[in-house]
C-alpha cells in the first residue's frame, strides 16, 4: 500500500472513531469565546531546540486543546495532531493559537507580544487567521473584525468592548506586522490560508475562499516573499475527493450544525495536509525533525498517484522530422484533476506539414524513472537524424533517495558520477545517479542519433516565481550538462517567471489547477508560448523552419538565454 492510500485509510479509521464517539456523546454546543475559557498557552519545552510556533484561531487550537472533554467527537484544531508528525527530541511544537481571536485581536490582546518573546533565530512561525476577521469591527461582544483586503487602509474607532481608542487595519496589514516581527527575530514566517467551512456550492464542490481570506493570505505571502500553505485549497480538494457524507463525519455532530470547527478526525486530516506542504517547502529544520509518521506523508504537490503508463505517441508522418517532448506532468498531465501540461498546447505553433510534435512526457516521472522504466529507450527507437528532443525534468527529482514518499523518483544532487544505493520494495537494489548524470545520458544518446537536443529548466511553481529564483540548482546543472555535451539549453524557469511578472499574480493564480505545481488549460497555453519564445532565442534559431504562422507574434525570450 503506498503512502497516499495509507493516508486515506488512516482518515477512514479516524472517521469511524469520531462517529462512534459522537453517538455516545450526543449533540454538543461548544463556544470558542475566549472570555468564557481561561487558556494557558505552552512555551517551548527545550530552549536549545528550534521551535515550530503556531498562531491562529480555534481551527488551530480549540479551547483547552482537549475536545472540550468530548473526546474525538469534540472540536479540535489541527495544531494538536500536528505534533504527532515530529520528533520532540529535534524540535518543539508550540501551539499558541487562541480560539475566538482574529489577526487583529491576537495582536491587541497581548498574545502576540507574549508569543514573540519566545521566538528566537532559526524558529519557524506558522500563522493562520481569517475565520474571525470577517466579524464586526466594533461591537460590545468581541470587536474583532479587520478591514477587508491587504492594503494600507485604516479606520479609527472608539472600541465599544474595551472603551479605548483604536486604529483598525486590514487583514493583510496584521499578517505583515507578524511577518516583520518574526523576521526581526531571525526566524522564518509561514502564512497559512484558513481551513474551508463545511459548505458546498451549486456544483457540489466545497466552497473555497480564494476571493477573500484565502486569496489575501496568498497575496501577502507573495508580496513579503515568505512560504505559503494554501490549506484552504488543499483541504477543500481533499473534501471533494472524500465526498459529502465522509466530510460530514469530519465535523462535530451538533445542533445547530457545526460548519467551521472539525472533530479530531478532521483535525488529523488538516494536520496531514500541513505536513505535506511543509515537506514540499523543504524548510530544513522541519524536514530534519520529521519522525517516521511525518516522513510517510506525501508532499503536497505529490498528492496524485504516479500516472500509469499508456501507449506512447508516435510520429504522424514518418517522412517528416519530429520534435519529441520528454518530461513530467508539467509537460503532459492529460487533464487529470484539471491539470494540463504545456506540451499538450504547443503543437499549434508548429507546422504539421513540416514537423511532427510527439509528446512522450508522463506525469509522476523524474529524470531517473523516465530512464529506469524504459521510456527513454522507446523515445530513442523513434528518434532519427534531423529530429529534435526537448527534455524537461526537475519537479520530481528532488527529495531524499530512499524516502518512500518520493516513490523511487529522487535523483542525486549535482553533476558528478557518484551513486547512491536505493533498495526497492521488492528487495532489489538500484544504483541511483545524479540529476546531471541522467541528463547527460539523454543528451549524449539523442545527439549520437543526429538529433538536436534542448535541455529545459522546469516551469516555476505557483508560489515561487515572485519570491526567488525557482529551480536554481536544476537550471545550473542543466546548463552545465548542455555546455559539457555540446547541446542547447533554455532557462524555461526564468522565461515563464518573467512572463508571470508581466501579467501579475491574480492572472497567474487563475492559470493553476492546484495549489502549487500543475497548470490548467489556460496556464498550459500560456507556458507553451513561453516555450516557443525560449526556442526562438536559441543561437542559430534551429526551429525557425518548423514554426507555424501562430508563432509569428511571439518574441524571443531574453530571460531564457
Amino acid at each position: 500500500m503506498n503512502s497516499y492510500l495509507k493516508l486515506l485509510a488512516g482518515v477512514a479509521l479516524l472517521l469511524m472513531l469520531a462517529k462512534g464517539a459522537a453517538a455516545q456523546a450526543g449533540p454538543v454546543l461548544v463556544t470558542t469565546d475566549p472570555a468564557q475559557a481561561k487558556v494557558t498557552l505552552p512555551a517551548p519545552r527545550d530552549a536549545k531546540l528550534p521551535s515550530l510556533i503556531l498562531i491562529g484561531d480555534s481551527t488551530v487550537r480549540n479551547g483547552h486543546d482537549d475536545g472540550q472533554g468530548k473526546g474525538p467527537a469534540g472540536q479540535w484544531g489541527w495544531g494538536r495532531p500536528l505534533a504527532d508528525y515530529f520528533d520532540p527530541g529535534r524540535i518543539n511544537i508550540v501551539n499558541r493559537a487562541v480560539g475566538g481571536l482574529s489577526s487583529r485581536t491576537y495582536l491587541t490582546s497581548g498574545h502576540w507580544q507574549r508569543t514573540l518573546a519566545l521566538v528566537k533565530a532559526g524558529d519557524i512561525v506558522i500563522m493562520q487567521f481569517g475565520h474571525n476577521d470577517g466579524s464586526a469591527v466594533n461591537d460590545t461582544t468581541r470587536a474583532r473584525g479587520t478591514l477587508r483586503g491587504v492594503g494600507p487602509e485604516s479606520e479609527e474607532i472608539d472600541n465599544q468592548l474595551t472603551g479605548k481608542r483604536e486604529t483598525v487595519h486590514t487583514y493583510g496589514w496584521y499578517l505583515r506586522r507578524f511577518i516583520a516581527d518574526i523576521r526581526a527575530k531571525g526566524a522564518s514566517a509561514v502564512v497559512c490560508s484558513p481551513i474551508p467551512r463545511k459548505r458546498w456550492d451549486a456544483a457540489g464542490l466545497v466552497q473555497r475562499n480564494a476571493a477573500d481570506y484565502g486569496g489575501w493570505a496568498a497575496q501577502v505571502a507573495r508580496q513579503e516573499g515568505v512560504a505559503f500553505i494554501d490549506l484552504n485549497e488543499l483541504a477543500a480538494a481533499r473534501y471533494d475527493q472524500l465526498g459529502k457524507d465522509a466530510v460530514m463525519r469530519l465535523f462535530p455532530d451538533t445542533v445547530p450544525d457545526e460548519s467551521v470547527h472539525t472533530n479530531l478526525a478532521g483535525a488529523e486530516l488538516n494536520a496531514q495536509l500541513v505536513v505535506a506542504r511543509l515537506r514540499a517547502l523543504g524548510m530544513a529544520p522541519l524536514v530534519a525533525a520529521l519522525n517516521d509518521k511525518g516522513r510517510a506523508v506525501p508532499m503536497a504537490e505529490d498528492a496524485r498517484p504516479v500516472v500509469p503508463g499508456g501507449v506512447a505517441e508516435r510520429p504522424a508522418n514518418a517522412a517528416l522530422p519530429s520534435l519529441f517532448l520528454v518530461g513530467d506532468s508539467t509537460v503532459r498531465s492529460g487533464g487529470a484533476n484539471g491539470a494540463v501540461g504545456w506540451g499538450e498546447r504547443v503543437a499549434p505553433y508548429f507546422d504539421p506539414a513540416r514537423v511532427n510534435v510527439v509528446n512522450h512526457a508522463i506525469g509522476g516521472r523524474s529524470s531517473r524513472t523516465f530512464l529506469g522504466e524504459g521510456r527513454w529507450a522507446r523515445v530513442m527507437e523513434q528518434v532519427k537524424a534531423g529530429d529534435s528532443v526537448l527534455i524537461q525534468f526537475g519537479h520530481n527529482d528532488g527529495g531524499r533517495i530512499g524516502d518512500p514518499a518520493m516513490k523511487g523518483r529522487a535523483s542525486g544532487a549535482g553533476l558528478g558520477p557518484e551513486t547512491v544505493e536505493d533498495r526497492r520494495p521488492d528487495g532489489t537494489v538500484e544504483q541511483v545517479h545524479t540529476f546531471g548524470w541522467y541528463m547527460a545520458r539523454y543528451a549524449q544518446e539523442a545527439k549520437a542519433k543526429g538529433a538536436t537536443v534542448v535541455l529545459l529548466s522546469p516551469v516555476p511553481h505557483r508560489d515561487k516565481w515572485q519570491q526567488e529564483r525557482d529551480f536554481a540548482d536544476f537550471a545550473a546543472w542543466g546548463r552545465a550538462v548542455a555546455a559539457a555535451n555540446g547541446v542547447l539549453f533554455a532557462d524555461l524557469t526564468l522565461a515563464v517567471a518573467e512572463a508571470y511578472r508581466q501579467v501579475g499574480a491574480p492572472a497567474v493564480d487563475a492559470q493553476f489547477a492546484d495549489a502549487r505545481t500543475h497548470t490548467n488549460d489556460a496556464g498550459a497555453a500560456f507556458n507553451a508560448r513561453r516555450v516557443v519564445a525560449a526556442l526562438k532565442a536559441l543561437p542559430g534559431e534551429p526551429f525557425a523552419a518548423w514554426l507555424a504562422p501562430a508563432a509569428c507574434d511571439i518574441a524571443p525570450s531574453a530571460a531564457s538565454r
